[in-house]
C-alpha cells in the first residue's frame, strides 16, 4: 500500500514540476519588442495591446504619427500604459482621466477606446500641436502637476508609434503562447473598433484569414494591421502573420520577423489556433 501512495505522490510531484516549467517558459515568452534604428523597447502584453489600440485609433481618425507618439508618451507617464482602476484622487484609466474634471464616468474612462478617443479629442483642439514639443502637447491636454515628466518617455513612445503605425516595417514582434487566448474572441469586431470597418475573409479549408488592402499608403496600413495582430496575438490565438515577404510566428524563443516567399503585399494574412 505504501508503494502505491509513494508512486501517486511522485507522479503528482512530477506533474507539478512539468506544469511549473511550462508556466515559466510561457511567461518568459509573453513579451513584445519594438526596434527602430538603434533603439529597442520591450513591453508586456497589456502594454502592447493598448499601445496598438492607441496607434490604430489615431490612424482611424487620420491623425499624424506625432499624435500617436504624444498619446503613448502620455499613457506611459500616467499609467505605464495600463488600464488601471485607481490613481491620484479620482483618476482612472490609461491617461488617468478624472470624472470630476469632465472626462466622463468611471465606466466610460475604463473603456480604452473611449479614453483614447477623449485624449485625441483634447489633442486636436490644441492649435499647432503637431509642431509642439511632445511634453508640451501632452501637458496641454492633461494639465498635470508634473508637466516635464512626459519627456522621459518620448524616445520609447516614438519607437512604438513608428512601428505600430506601420512606418517601420517588421519592427514590432512578440514571443507569445498562441494557445493561451480564446479563439472565440471576436477579432473582426475588435478590428472594426480599432481601425474602422475591416473585412476579414477566412478560407475554411486552410483556416487562413486575410485582410485585403486598398486605397493609399497600402504599405503603412498593411504593416499597422500586421503588427496590431501581433500585439493582440495571445488574446485572439493568432499563431502566424504574413505580409510583404515577411512572416511572424508566435511560438518562438526570440520575437522577430523572418523573410518568406509565401506573403502578399496586397493583403495581410494570418492563422489562428
Amino acid at each position: 500500500m505504501r508503494w502505491i501512495v509513494a508512486t501517486v505522490v511522485a507522479t503528482v510531484a512530477l506533474v507539478l514540476v512539468v506544469f511549473k516549467i511550462y508556466e515559466t517558459e510561457a511567461q518568459a515568452r509573453d513579451y513584445c519588442v519594438a526596434t527602430v534604428g538603434d533603439r529597442t523597447v520591450e513591453v508586456d502584453l497589456e502594454q502592447a495591446k493598448w499601445s496598438a489600440l492607441i496607434a490604430a485609433k489615431a490612424q482611424e481618425r487620420g491623425l499624424p504619427p506625432r499624435a500617436t507618439t504624444i498619446a503613448i508618451a502620455t499613457a506611459y507617464q500616467e499609467s505605464k500604459i495600463r488600464n488601471i482602476d485607481y490613481g491620484d484622487r479620482d483618476s482612472v484609466g490609461l491617461f488617468q482621466q478624472r470624472p470630476s474634471q469632465g472626462w466622463g464616468s468611471v465606466e466610460q474612462i475604463l473603456d480604452p477606446s473611449y479614453s483614447i478617443g477623449k485624449f485625441y479629442d483634447g489633442l486636436v483642439r490644441i492649435d499647432g500641436y503637431e509642431s509642439m514639443e511632445i511634453t508640451d502637447a501632452a501637458q496641454a491636454v492633461q494639465r498635470s502637476g508634473f508637466p516635464e515628466a512626459y519627456a522621459d518617455h518620448e524616445a520609447d513612445a516614438r519607437v512604438l508609434a513608428s512601428s505600430l503605425r506601420g512606418y517601420s516595417p517588421a519592427a514590432f514582434a512578440c514571443a507569445t503562447d498562441p494557445k493561451a487566448g480564446s479563439v472565440s474572441s471576436d477579432l473582426e469586431e475588435y478590428l472594426d473598433e480599432a481601425f474602422g470597418r475591416v473585412r476579414v475573409d477566412t478560407d475554411p479549408s486552410s483556416g487562413q484569414s486575410a485582410i485585403a488592402l486598398t486605397g493609399d499608403d497600402v504599405d503603412a496600413r498593411g504593416w499597422a494591421l500586421a503588427q496590431f495582430l501581433v500585439a493582440n496575438s495571445t488574446e485572439f490565438r493568432i499563431a502566424e502573420v504574413t505580409f510583404d515577404d515577411m512572416r511572424w510566428e508566435a511560438d518562438q524563443d526570440e520575437p522577430g520577423w523572418s523573410p518568406t516567399e509565401d506573403a502578399s503585399r496586397t493583403e495581410v494574412r494570418f492563422v489562428r489556433r
